[in-house]
């Protein structure tokens, strides 16, 4: 279809949604509408394009005076007296707004009864439209009459029976009515949208018989948001912004996928552009409002609440807004007395039970929060942040099997959304539950989606060190340490952790210049840690000490002969790894030279030269097949350049040129260059 033809015809839809009460949609059919370019708009004033049917479907009503009356009465809200009204008066225009002011008339009851008997969180959910099954009789009996007369059914009528329907749970025979009513007439954006609250799955969008009709990507890109597909959501919107370049509705849909995606400032961006386009609009300025709250930009939020509250103070959007300018101000009693409002306002407002739900949260209601969560659950299943905050609810209540459920509910949708991996990571973890593979693996997760918080980096690093699975331990501390170092939080209480897991881990491993560099960085902080870097500091400065002199007595005592390439003599600072079946090896020798170091010449038994000779003599024969692959030729010990540096008083670079010169035998480092003493 031509730009200038949908322009015509957007045109004509207005005109026949206003006819029939259904301004939401004729709004939404208006701001497409203004959305097209100056030049399509002067080429589809000259165009006259009608859905066929359709040519003379309000000339026989419009200007009827019952009809104008029951029109009055209907946009005074006075639903009852404009369904009477219009009793006997003919035409498929007439006969749509009796029944569905009589459908709204009950709407009406049924909130009232709501709230006579529970209020906002009370047992109320049993309250039903009380004409429905009038209401449905009578739709049931109008489709009848057409299908025996061989004329289609109104699509207006297709889509009231479909509200009734749905209205009545019975969701199956309510898609076929919403399916058949936008194949008829797809410019009504209100059937298009009774048809999105039936789908909760892109397998249940596959499905349908749509019509092949541009407005059918709207409900495609607004399905796929609501299902948090939001590249899928962004490439369908753009490709629409490029019909409708003009269109604010477009603008904010692409401001909300910025939202979804935590682009804050991009969203923020849109949104101000918007207000400055449309001063007055209400319409998706709460979840504008949401991104002030989570920037803390307290000062926009007000302005933005004084905006909102000067164009209709008694709008459900203007209470949203200024509620959660309180419940950023810390003050919730009044953020919920403000999304009260809002639900009296309009009972079906997801966003006020969602925020409502997180405002006892922080007052610590939950057994309220829980109900204004299930309250949202029940209006929108695919809503991810009522499925979080049940499941958040549920682990304040210490019972993690209920809140896992609720958590996995929300990470599938919501799946690229760390924050949901995190939690149910954490309730997997917890000690009643105790599934530390799943655990592991929801924090994985978490971190390939880059957390923004670091929770998952350090919570699973410590239980990689509960497994003892150390080097993905160390790794992971040392990703989160950088990470804390990047935002300015260097010795945070997960910072001190890691620290010390890190300066225990060089200490074991024989990084001991590393293990003091970290505890020198504890030794800013208070407390019990700076007590730990202190112990530690003292075990790695004796552990140096003790192997530069073990170095000094094997020097001294071990003959030159058996100080030939050892490429095992030079790791000559580890302990106990090189026994050989009861031999005794040089480690073993080596420890025994500093039990002589602390006790005396007469603490060293006499065969102890005889022992080392032997064992060297062992690792000698040995030696020339690993001397290729010797360690100390990629990176030299720590320990041997300490002991070289030690007994030559040479600078370390010097220390490790003359070990590497020696083959990378400390002993014979020493011996060969005792002369520079």
């Amino acid at each position: 279809m031509q730009q200038a033809e949908m322009y015509a015809e957007l045109r004509f839809a207005i005109e026949d949604l206003s006819l029939r009460g259904l301004f939401v949609a004729a709004r939404w059919a208006a701001e497409q509408l203004n959305g097209f370019e100056e030049v399509y708009k002067l080429k589809g004033m000259a165009v006259s394009v009608r859905r066929k049917g359709f040519d003379t479907l309000n000339d026989t009503c419009s200007s009827n005076p019952s009809f104008m009356l029951a029109k009055s009465h209907f946009e005074f809200k006075e639903y009852g007296r404009a369904s009477y009204a219009l009793h006997g008066v003919p035409g498929p225009a007439a006969q749509f707004l009796r029944l569905y002011a009589a459908y709204l008339a009950g709407e009406k009851k049924k909130n009232q009864e709501r709230m006579d008997q529970g209020g906002f969180l009370g047992a109320n959910l049993q309250c039903v439209n009380p004409d429905l099954d009038e209401l449905e009789i009578c739709l049931e009996q109008i489709s009848k009459d057409h299908a025996e007369e061989g004329l289609a059914t109104d699509p207006f009528i297709l889509y009231l029976h479909g509200l009734v329907l749905l209205e009545r749970r019975q969701t199956q025979a309510a898609t076929k009515m919403l399916v058949q009513s936008v194949n008829a007439y797809p410019c009504n954006w209100s059937a298009w949208q009774a048809l999105r609250y039936l789908c909760n799955s892109l397998n249940a969008v596959q499905k349908l018989d749509l019509p092949n009709h541009w407005v059918r990507d709207f409900f495609l890109a607004s399905v796929l948001l609501d299902l948090q597909q939001n590249q899928e959501a962004m490439g369908r919107l753009q490709r629409l912004s490029q019909m409708f370049p003009n269109s604010v509705y477009m603008e904010s849909l692409v401001a909300q996928v910025h939202y979804n995606l935590q682009n804050y400032d991009e969203a923020q961006s849109l949104y101000e552009d918007i207000l400055s386009k449309d001063p007055f609009r209400l319409e998706g300025m709460d979840v504008f409002s949401n991104i002030l709250f989570v920037k803390e930009q307290a000062a926009a939020l007000s302005q933005l609440a004084h905006r909102a509250t000067a164009t209709d103070k008694y709008s459900p959007e203007a209470c949203c807004i200024v509620g959660n300018y309180f419940s950023l101000k810390a003050q919730h009693e009044k953020a919920v007395e403000y999304f009260q409002r809002a639900l009296k306002l309009n009972p079906d407002y997801l966003a006020a039970w969602t925020l409502m739900g997180h405002e006892y949260m922080e007052m610590k209601n939950t057994s309220a929060a829980v109900e204004a969560y299930r309250r949202a659950v029940n209006l929108c299943p695919s809503d991810f942040r009522a499925w979080y905050g049940l499941g958040q609810a549920y682990e304040l209540l210490k019972m993690p099997y209920y809140a896992i459920y609720y958590h996995r509910r929300a990470t599938a949708l919501r799946p690229t959304d760390a924050r949901m991996w995190c939690a149910l990571g954490q309730c997997y973890a917890s000690d009643q539950v105790s599934l530390t593979d799943q655990a592991i693996r929801c924090y994985r997760r978490a971190v390939e989606y880059n957390d923004p918080d670091g929770i998952a980096a350090h919570a699973l690093a410590s239980l990689y060190e509960s497994r003892e699975e150390y080097d993905a331990a160390e790794q992971l501390y040392r990703y989160n340490l950088a990470r804390l170092e990047a935002a300015g939080n260097p010795l945070g209480a997960d910072a001190v952790e890691a620290l010390i897991f890190l300066g225990n881990r060089c200490k074991e491993t024989g990084r001991l210049h590393e293990a003091l560099q970290v505890c020198e960085r504890l030794m800013d902080v208070g407390g019990p840690a700076k007590e730990r870097a202190k112990s530690l500091a003292r075990e790695v400065n004796s552990l140096i000490r003790n192997h530069s002199a073990g170095i000094q007595a094997v020097a001294n005592q071990v003959p030159l002969t058996h100080q030939a390439s050892s490429s095992h003599l030079s790791s000559i600072g580890a302990r106990g790894t090189n026994m050989l079946k009861g031999q005794p090896s040089f480690d073993d020798f080596n420890s025994r030279m500093e039990i002589a170091i602390e006790e005396g010449p007469c603490a060293l038994p006499v065969d102890t030269t005889v022992d080392c000779e032997r064992a060297a003599s062992r690792e000698l024969q040995s030696s020339d097949s690993r001397h290729k692959d010797h360690p100390l030729m990629d990176g030299l010990d720590d320990y041997s350049i300490m002991g070289v540096m030690e007994q030559l008083q040479v600078s370390r670079a010097t220390a490790g040129e003359l070990i590497r010169k020696a083959g990378g035998d400390p002993v014979r480092a020493i011996s060969a260059n005792m002369h520079l003493t």
